[in-house]
C-alpha cells in the first residue's frame, strides 16, 4: 500500500518531498514522515537549558530561567506546561530603609504540614497537607513568614496538624527544634533577611516556648516584645532591624504568654482577616474573630489569610490566579486602603503564571513607590516615578541578577507534571501516525 495513498491526508498540505512519496514507496518514506509529524506536534524551536522565560514552553524545570520552575494548570485551561514564578522579588534590594511595616512579605500557612514528609512517630499520618517543599527551601524561596502549630507531645514540643488541642501520632509532624534549627541557619546564612513566626500554640509547659527557642539558637535575633509599636506607629526600618541583629519576629495567639515569657500576643499587634473559606470569600474581607476591625488605626501590621479550610493541591494554581488579585483589593479597601503587610497562602508555588509572587510584587510597588510593580521602583524618587512601568513582569529576574533568590525550585508531583504532559506529546504522535499508516 502506497502510504500516502489515504485521503486522509489532502495533496495540498504535502510537500514536494511528501508528493514524491505517492508515486514511489519505500522504507526511507515512513522515516520521513515520522519525522514530519513529529516536527508538526514538537516544536522544533522551543527554548531549553535554562534560556526559557516566564509563560514559555517548557518540559522540564531545567528548561526555565532563573527564578523559574516548569508547570502547569489544568483548572484555567492550562494544560501544557509552561515557565512559571518559583522564587520571589527580594524587595528590599529594590527599594530599602523603610520600616518594617511598609513591606508586605510571603507567608505559608502551616509551613511544616510538607507533602512526603516522613513520619517521626512510626505511624502513618492522617490530617491535611499545607505545603510541598522543606522550610529551608521555602525561606530560600523568598517566604519570610512561617505559620507553625505548636503542640506539647512526648514530652516535648512538636509541629502538629491536629484538632481539640491535643497533638496525636497520627496528626503528628515532628520536633518543632527540627524546623526553627532551619530557620537558625537560614538567619545565620542571610545576615539581611527577616523572617516572622506566627504560632498557634497549644503549649502549656511551663516556659516551654522559651527554652524551645533558646535550645534553637534563635534568642540572639529576637525582636523585643518592649520595642514593639502597639499603637499603629511604625515599625522600625528594615536597616535599623538588620543592623541590630533584631531579624526574628515572633507571635502567638495566646495572650497569656505575652507576661509569662515575653512572647507577642498577635492580635495586640497584628489586624487580621478570617482564615480558611472565609477569607475567599469573593467582594468580603471581614476581620477575625480576634482581632480588632481591619480599618482600626490601633495596629501598624495587617495579616491577610487566602486559604480554603480545607486545601486541595491541584486546586491552589487556580486559586493564585485572578481571584487572590480581586481579593487583595477586596482586603485593601476593608482596611482602609491599607495594603497588607503579609500575606498567607497554602501550595504558594502553585499557580498559572506568576501567582503569588506576582501579586507581592504589585502590593509593594503600590505601597512602596505608587508602581504597578515592586521592580518598576526607583530609591530615593518621588511616588509615581516608575522605571519600565509599562512593560509587564517577564522574569523575577533584574539588572545584576540582585532581585531574585537562589535555590532549587522542586515539589512533590513538579516533574510528574512535566512527564505526563511529555506522555502525551508522544501518545498522540504514535495515534496519529496508526491512523495516516
Amino acid at each position: 500500500m502506497n502510504l500516502l495513498s489515504s485521503s486522509l491526508i489532502p495533496t495540498v498540505f504535502l510537500t514536494p518531498k511528501m508528493r514524491e512519496c505517492r508515486i514511489s514507496s519505500g522504507g526511507w518514506c515512513f522515516a520521513l514522515l515520522l519525522s514530519m509529524v513529529a516536527a508538526s506536534i514538537l516544536p522544533t524551536d522551543a527554548c531549553s537549558g535554562g534560556s526559557c522565560q516566564l509563560l514559555e514552553s517548557c518540559s522540564a524545570t531545567g528548561d526555565c530561567g532563573p527564578g523559574l520552575y516548569c508547570g502547569n494548570c489544568p483548572l484555567v485551561g492550562k494544560d501544557q506546561t509552561i515557565c512559571m514564578r518559583g522564587q520571589a522579588t527580594q524587595v528590599t534590594s529594590v527599594v530599602n530603609g523603610l520600616p518594617f511595616n511598609k513591606y508586605t512579605w510571603l507567608v505559608t500557612h502551616n509551613a511544616f504540614s510538607i507533602i512526603g514528609e516522613p513520619s517521626f512517630t512510626g505511624t502513618s499520618r492522617v490530617t491535611f497537607y499545607n505545603q510541598e517543599d522543606s522550610v529551608t527551601n521555602q525561606l530560600i524561596n523568598g517566604v519570610r513568614g512561617l505559620m507553625l502549630d505548636m503542640y506539647d507531645f512526648e514530652g516535648d514540643i512538636w509541629l502538629c496538624h491536629s484538632f481539640g488541642g491535643q497533638c496525636y501520632n497520627f496528626t503528628a509532624f515532628k520536633p518543632a527544634i527540627s524546623t526553627l534549627k532551619e530557620v537558625e541557619a537560614f538567619l545565620a546564612s542571610h545576615p539581611s533577611e527577616i523572617v516572622t513566626i506566627f504560632i498557634e500554640d497549644y503549649v502549656h509547659a511551663p516556659n516551654g516556648l522559651t527554652k524551645l527557642f533558646t535550645d534553637a539558637g534563635l534568642m540572639k535575633y529576637w525582636f523585643p516584645l518592649s520595642q514593639m509599636p502597639a499603637d499603629g506607629k511604625d515599625w522600625p526600618t528594615v536597616t535599623e532591624m538588620v543592623n541590630n541583629n533584631q531579624r526574628l519576629l515572633v507571635f502567638t495567639d495566646n495572650g497569656s504568654k505575652e507576661k509569662d515569657e515575653g512572647i507577642a500576643y498577635q492580635w495586640r499587634y497584628l489586624l487580621e482577616n478570617e482564615p480558611g473559606d472565609g477569607g475567599m470569600k469573593s467582594g468580603s474581607c471581614r476581620n477575625r474573630g480576634q482581632s480588632q476591625a481591619l480599618n482600626s488605626k490601633s495596629s501598624s501590621l495587617l495579616l491577610q489569610n487566602y486559604f480554603p479550610s480545607f486545601p486541595v493541591q491541584i486546586d491552589s494554581c487556580k486559586e493564585h490566579s485572578t481571584s487572590l488579585a480581586e481579593m487583595v483589593g477586596t482586603c485593601y479597601k476593608a482596611a482602609g486602603n491599607k495594603m497588607p503587610n503579609f500575606l498567607a497562602v497554602n501550595f504558594y508555588m502553585r499557580s498559572d503564571g506568576g501567582g503569588v509572587f506576582d501579586i507581592i510584587d504589585w502590593m509593594n510597588g503600590h505601597t512602596i513607590c505608587g508602581c504597578s510593580t515592586v521592580s518598576a521602583c526607583q530609591a530615593g524618587a518621588p511616588p509615581g516615578s516608575c522605571k519600565n512601568s509599562n512593560i509587564p513582569v517577564s522574569n523575577p529576574s533584574s539588572e545584576n541578577g540582585r532581585t531574585t533568590y537562589s535555590g532549587t525550585i522542586q515539589f512533590t508531583g513538579l516533574s510528574s507534571s512535566a512527564t505526563r504532559h511529555s506522555h502525551y506529546h508522544i501518545g498522540r504522535l504514535f495515534f496519529l501516525i496508526f491512523f495516516v499508516f
